[in-house]
């Protein structure tokens, strides 16, 4: 074989490998808080695509009220499924050593995480192996969901819900206040904020743009959700969706409050689409 056929078939090896890649990766359903509908339930279920041995694994780790929780959305779930569902509440120790747990969520299908304490969450999986399996169970083709919590874990640059300064709200739109850290990285180029049209999350929202000019910043309201499935996006639920990228221009004064212009702003509802960059 000539060396320039050699070539062709690596580079034709290549892109098979990484179109086969993309067609096993999963989605994600990105829940904003609040009440869920029989309705949003079900659209979460179905974007799963489960097969009759797949099975669906509840985390816990985030809420206070662990077994309350993982009835409410067991109930839920089951209504429109007839899935095996099972939980597993990891402490931070078993996140790394134990093993049938955590092949049971790198093998399962649906992960749904609960509501509570994204932080809560990400001190018991961050840097662990239950972190690698929930990552392999995304590559090979399961759907993460998550509510409220389990939805601000999502990015990989994940807002904390703590400030550095005006602890009692945020008043003002200004450069270094909102604390993030790493989540879990499902999203790479988007940052996800939860419960966002009822609770006036926008200085919040602006002031992380700021501080992340080069991501896409997504505010989710509650009792709606997104469906991810690579760089498409669909919105689903009762509410909206806010989405502000691309500011220019940003300048910061000596009190630390910002200017921008020309932001990309877009304002979405039920059945409706948009692309997140890679």
């Amino acid at each position: 074989m000539s060396n320039y056929k050699k070539v062709s078939f690596i580079l034709l090896l290549s892109v098979y490998a990484l179109t086969s890649f993309a067609q096993q990766k999963g989605s994600l359903f990105i829940i904003g808080g609040g009440t869920r509908s029989p309705e949003l339930v079900q659209r979460m279920v179905n974007s799963a695509d489960l097969k009759p041995t797949d099975y669906i694994v509840i985390l816990p780790m985030a809420t206070s009220e662990p077994i309350e929780s993982i009835t409410y959305i067991s109930e839920q779930i089951q209504a429109f499924s007839k899935h095996k569902i099972t939980a597993f509440n990891f402490t931070k120790d078993q996140a790394d050593t134990k093993k049938d747990w955590i092949d049971s969520v790198r093998n399962a299908r649906l992960i749904y995480v609960t509501g509570g304490d994204q932080n809560k969450f990400m001190d018991v999986v961050r840097g662990t192996k239950l972190y690698d399996a929930m990552h392999s169970a995304f590559r090979d083709g399961a759907t993460i969901a998550g509510t409220s919590a389990g939805a601000a874990i999502m990015s990989q640059v994940m807002i904390t819900g703590d400030q550095r300064e005006n602890s009692n709200s945020i008043q003002t739109v200004s450069k270094d206040n909102i604390i993030t850290t790493s989540g879990m990285g499902f999203l790479q180029s988007a940052i996800i904020d939860q419960h966002f049209i009822i609770r006036s999350r926008y200085n919040r929202l602006l002031s992380v743009l700021v501080d992340n000019p080069t991501k896409t910043l997504i505010g989710v309201d509650e009792g709606t959700a997104l469906i991810v499935r690579g760089q498409e996006v669909q919105v689903v639920g009762d509410s909206q969706v806010l989405v502000v990228s691309r500011p220019q221009n940003i300048k910061v004064n000596k009190n630390k409050k910002v200017s921008f212009s020309d932001a990309q702003i877009s304002l979405f509802t039920n059945g409706e689409y948009f692309k997140i960059k890679k």
